[in-house]
């Protein structure tokens, strides 16, 4: 078992909350850290499937007087998103007896789309995301490289080889387009459109998001493509960039970049099977850049927001570390052991006024060059640097 970084922090949220909501993708290992922290916890624990039949239907028949019986301990309720109901009988029995760890919560969606969960919860409930297995939670046993290939899901990065780790990767896709998003969002989708729209996602890894050129080519509404977008995003699955704006007087790109967050589901979809696949791949450039996007999303602190940075003159920066409106950083990636800062990513540094600045490359190394950038690699930067911005 790989010992994820969110279980400090969901302890640490389990001594102040009466409730805290784990949130994540599916298959990410909500269930395996709950189970983790309730051996943990001060008083007992009482779990709750709701993907169990018998489960769901003890919630079904009177809820409220079953959920009460079980005050003087920490009520587990796993994928709530199967009754949203709840949530307001939540609020209501938090309010009744406001003590920490009442209830563990997980979904598979984002609470803005988890029907009545930001509002009923609202002041009772901390959020917790788990995403794939990071970079920062790496053991020393798994090579950064295999990371990349296979991506963050427990079961796909332990695959004990890599014709387990296509069938995992072929059904998980499959099942999450047949099944998982029309179940999460309780709504109907075309699943050969969703499918196909999977497969142009990984071709535009990277890319400006052009929703209209989307929509010609899947030949549907621009709306029912923002639609599909808004959710395969609330079920973390994508990730879409923002741009930085900045009143600086020039044309700034204000579309965002789109990315798919996990490289094992891009690589499964590109049909790469091998490093030696990757490396050779048209598409192995764009997929460093979103691998590294994805690991400083899951180490980021809270406060600290990704953009990119592009002006029509060509301007342009993978990542800007911000604070609200304060630059903290400009980031360049390269699939490179020795790379060269672009012309376009110096324009950046001077139209952001950066004073702290990185290249991220693939060999490891940590040195600042007479430009004032620093070149650096993944783990070293996550570890070292990314902490103080």
């Amino acid at each position: 078992m790989i010992e994820r970084a969110s279980l400090k922090l969901l302890s640490q949220y389990l001594k102040a909350f009466p409730a805290v909501a784990i949130l994540g993708p599916r298959q990410v290992g909500k269930t395996t850290l709950v189970k983790q922290i309730a051996r943990q916890l001060s008083k007992p624990a009482h779990y709750l499937d709701l993907e169990r039949s018998s489960d769901l239907q003890r919630l079904s028949r009177d809820a409220e007087s079953y959920l009460e019986s079980f005050q003087k301990e920490c009520v587990i309720i796993d994928e709530i998103q199967r009754k949203p109901d709840l949530f307001p009988l939540l609020r209501s029995l938090i309010d009744q007896k406001r003590t920490a760890a009442r209830f563990i919560i997980t979904g598979s969606a984002s609470p803005e789309l988890l029907k009545g969960a930001s509002e009923s919860l609202a002041g009772r409930v901390a959020y917790l995301y788990l995403h794939p297995i990071g970079a920062h939670e790496l053991p020393d046993r798994i090579p950064l490289a295999k990371h990349w290939l296979r991506g963050g899901f427990p079961s796909a990065l332990l695959a004990k080889n890599n014709l387990i780790l296509r069938q995992w990767l072929d059904s998980f896709i499959t099942t999450y387009i047949e099944k998982d998003l029309p179940m999460l969002f309780d709504i109907r989708f075309s699943p050969s459109t969703m499918r196909k729209l999977w497969a142009m996602l990984a071709h535009l890894q990277g890319a400006i998001l052009n929703i209209e050129k989307l929509a010609s080519s899947l030949d549907v509404s621009g709306t029912t493509v923002k639609r599909y977008l808004d959710h395969l995003e609330g079920a973390f699955i994508i990730h879409r960039l923002p741009p930085f704006y900045t009143n600086i007087g020039k044309r700034l790109v204000k579309a965002p970049k789109i990315y798919l967050n996990d490289s094992g589901l891009l690589h499964a979809l590109l049909r790469i099977e091998s490093d030696k696949e990757l490396l050779a791949h048209p598409s192995a450039g764009e997929s460093w850049e979103g691998y590294v996007i994805s690991q400083l999303l899951y180490a980021k602190k809270p406060r600290t927001d990704l953009y990119y940075y592009r002006t029509q003159a060509g301007a342009e920066c993978d990542v800007v570390l911000a604070h609200g409106h304060e630059v903290k950083a400009c980031i360049e990636i390269k699939l490179s052991k020795a790379p060269v800062p672009t012309k376009g990513f110096h324009h950046s540094i001077a139209d952001l006024q950066s004073t702290r600045n990185f290249m991220i490359g693939t060999a490891p190394q940590d040195y600042l060059t007479k430009d004032n950038i620093r070149m650096v690699d993944l783990p070293t930067f996550i570890s070292k640097y990314l902490p103080r911005l």
